[in-house]
């Protein structure tokens, strides 16, 4: 049965909702949950609401381990939220550590751009490749990297920024400091600023064969090309995937962000390269804080 068998729950920490699911170890989810992120959302009530769910599922199942994605950066050893994007009061919470002293249960946690890239990379459109990057297009632009099979923060916690990248120094200033990163050009944000409508709408004008929605759509994939060049000399990475809200309209930019990358990166930096959509959807940060979990369980 499988309740007897060792279980993790993978957390993806939003700032309106909270998904919680329970994984065996070959990544098959079991069962999942969406709760309301409290309000106001301060650490005390969201681990106040994490631990009565994780608690009660405890008592019927062979849970080993619990992952969180939080909504901004963490520290290297996964246990601090250094900042939590939407979230109320949140700054250098030792969140691992709070969820551990309620639940009795190992806890690790990490940026959830990073857990979809980690989702995408053990079942998702990246499970066939070593080397990988991800790049999500919503509210912001965030980015992970995946290197050996492993998630890549770096030696601080911080690496894996890629929509932060700057692609025009002049351009409009960023929530980082910066001036003109890709989030700029490429967020929920960015887009309504360019066109005055929402991604989803320019999406289904596109589909109707809209010619000005077709050029919009164009134009957005040359500067994500353009974007992920700079990546791909870095990183020479196997596949690149694109996840994110705004990737519902991928058919209509991708091809041309595949051009842009052909016209821009030498050869020798892109062999077999693949340009894919992500597959996990809205699932893919539950995912991979699952994964992180079982690498946790394991290490």
């Amino acid at each position: 049965m499988n309740q007897d068998k060792p279980q993790v729950m993978g957390i993806d920490l939003g700032g309106t909702a909270i998904k919680i699911g329970r994984f065996l170890r070959d990544g098959t989810c079991l069962e999942s949950w969406q709760i309301s992120t409290p309000q106001p959302s301060s650490p005390g009530l969201v681990v106040e609401s994490i631990s009565q769910v994780v608690n009660k599922v405890k008592k019927n199942h062979k849970i080993v381990a619990l992952g969180i994605g939080t909504p901004g950066p963490t520290d290297v050893t996964g246990k601090i939220v250094r900042v939590a994007i939407n979230l109320a009061d949140w700054q250098d919470v030792p969140l691992a550590d709070l969820l551990t002293s309620k639940t009795g249960l190992p806890t690790i946690i990490a940026n959830d751009a990073n857990c979809a890239g980690l989702g995408e990379a053990w079942l998702g459109a990246g499970k066939e490749f070593n080397h990988l990057i991800l790049l999500t297009l919503g509210t912001g632009v965030g980015g992970a990297i995946i290197l050996d099979g492993k998630l890549y923060t770096g030696p601080q916690g911080g690496a894996g920024e890629l929509g932060l990248i700057t692609l025009n120094p002049e351009g409009p200033v960023c929530n980082s400091g910066n001036n003109g990163s890709l989030e700029q050009y490429l967020s929920i944000a960015a887009i309504r600023r360019a066109t005055g409508k929402e991604p989803l709408e320019l999406g289904k004008l596109a589909q109707a064969g809209d010619l000005e929605a077709l050029e919009f759509w164009q134009s957005y994939g040359k500067i994500l090309g353009v974007g992920l060049a700079s990546l791909i000399y870095v990183l020479t990475p196997e596949a690149v995937i694109i996840g994110g809200g705004v990737s519902a309209s991928a058919e209509f930019f991708l091809p041309t962000t595949l051009q842009e990358i052909e016209r821009r990166v030498l050869a020798i930096s892109r062999v077999g390269l693949q340009l894919l959509k992500a597959e996990l959807g809205n699932n893919a940060g539950m995912v991979g804080a699952a994964k992180l979990a079982w690498q946790l369980v394991e290490s």
